[in-house]
């Protein structure tokens, strides 16, 4: 009876969110759509009707494509749980190992690789035809198959590792288990970050070194007057698979690279790479890269203590359609539907994402020309087609970054350079 409950519980929150995000997608929707025919007047200048409602009809397609196979994904997330699949994958699992460990494994893998065939036809769609239906595909069918295969490997080289470290910290360090295995992952992810830009990103891109020249050189200045040092300048082959442009910062430490989209760099002039490297130089600054870090294992911490606590519950089990407990179940199980419970907190995030997005704007207005800054950006929203018009409070739920219109007002309260 009480697992009836528990079930109920995991079918209202799972309703409550299907039904928020429903709205969400539906009122930014409708709020694209009433616009799409009036280019805010603030980008009159530099966006035309035309562009505008290419960036309308390429967001209200993806809305319509998401929302579809969001019903394709619930129905698969039901079947995986309430439905019994999770418990069908562990019986197969179970016939072909000998030890909870291997087990774990072998679970781990057939699971990876059921979700990895089921996810296929959503990537398939959205990069051979909604990219390609606006013009941003360029990954041809050997970059996708290729990037699989890396992947893939990547995921048994890396993942296997690790996995089989935490199922044995799991099955041998006692009642306190997730404190070592909160620390084992730490240090590991700590460790992907340091080797990520030398050995990790290179296997699926090319990285060149920022040519000689004016771009370089007002770079050069740039860190310079800011007092940062980096392990080098980098151009990504990003146009090999999308015609979308960004810049980032990658690593830490002594192994911190600046990395620029080859799209990005083709597309601005000096003085707006400049800016949009300022921007990026205040996340660094504002150590909000140190922030999100923390924020991120904190949420760890807490994530596997309630782990260490739900693992010996079979409420927990039994309540989402699992009646063989193990630890490998109980760590599929819990990354499964965490997000179920924890989705009311999306806002919450969004929000201080945003708020760093102002503070790293406010440093870059003071160490290169905000003129420069807000051109850039909107030559990114046009060439990225991001919309110019969401719904606000779809935008506030979700958006990691300012809407295009508030984030320009705000950055012209800033005397120019």
């Amino acid at each position: 009876m009480e697992a009836n409950i528990f079930t109920k519980f995991f079918l209202v929150a799972l309703f409550l969110k299907s039904l928020i995000e429903s709205l969400l997608d539906k009122r930014n929707m409708d709020h694209i759509l009433k616009n799409r025919n009036t280019v805010p007047v603030k980008f009159l200048s530099q966006i035309t009707l035309e562009d505008h409602q290419k960036a309308a009809d390429y967001s209200v397609t993806k809305i319509k494509v998401g929302q579809f196979f969001h019903l394709i994904d619930l129905a698969i997330f039901l079947v995986w749980t309430l439905g019994g699949g999770l418990e069908l994958l562990n019986r197969v699992s179970m016939t072909h190992a000998k030890s909870d460990i291997s087990t774990g494994l072998l679970f781990f893998a057939l699971l990876g690789i059921v979700s990895s065939i089921l996810a296929l036809p959503q990537a398939l769609y959205f990069t051979f035809v909604i990219e390609e239906k606006f013009g941003f595909n360029k990954t041809t069918w050997k970059t996708f198959i290729n990037d699989r295969i890396k992947g893939a490997a990547l995921a048994i080289i890396l993942g296997g590792p690790i996995a089989y470290a935490i199922l044995w910290i799991m099955e041998k360090l006692g009642n306190n288990w997730w404190i070592y295995a909160f620390v084992f992952l730490t240090a590991v992810q700590l460790l992907l970050v340091f080797i990520y830009p030398t050995f990790i990103a290179p296997i699926f891109n090319k990285f060149s070194p920022l040519p000689e020249g004016e771009v370089k050189n007002k770079i050069l200045d740039l860190l310079a007057r800011c007092g940062f040092k980096s392990s080098g300048l980098y151009v990504m082959d990003a146009s090999k698979r999308s015609g979308h442009g960004n810049a980032y910062f990658t690593g830490f430490g002594k192994n911190k690279r600046i990395v620029f989209f080859d799209t990005l760099i083709s597309s601005l002039d000096v003085e707006e790479v400049e800016a949009v490297l300022a921007h990026e130089l205040g996340h660094m600054k504002k150590k909000h890269i140190l922030k999100g870090m923390i924020k991120s294992f904190i949420l760890s911490f807490i994530g596997f203590a309630v782990l260490g606590y739900l693992k010996s519950s079979m409420l927990f089990f039994q309540g989402h359609g699992v009646h063989t407990p193990s630890n490998y179940m109980a760590l599929t199980l819990f990354s499964m539907v965490a997000g179920v419970y924890t989705f009311l907190l999306t806002p919450i995030s969004a929000y201080f994402s945003r708020k760093y997005e102002y503070e790293a704007d406010e440093f870059a207005s003071q160490n290169a020309k905000v003129s420069k800054l807000i051109s850039a950006l909107v030559k990114m929203y046009k060439d990225n087609a991001s919309s110019l018009t969401p719904d606000p409070i779809y935008s506030k739920f979700y958006f990691s970054h300012p809407p295009a219109l508030e984030r320009v007002s705000y950055l012209e309260k800033f005397p120019p350079q």
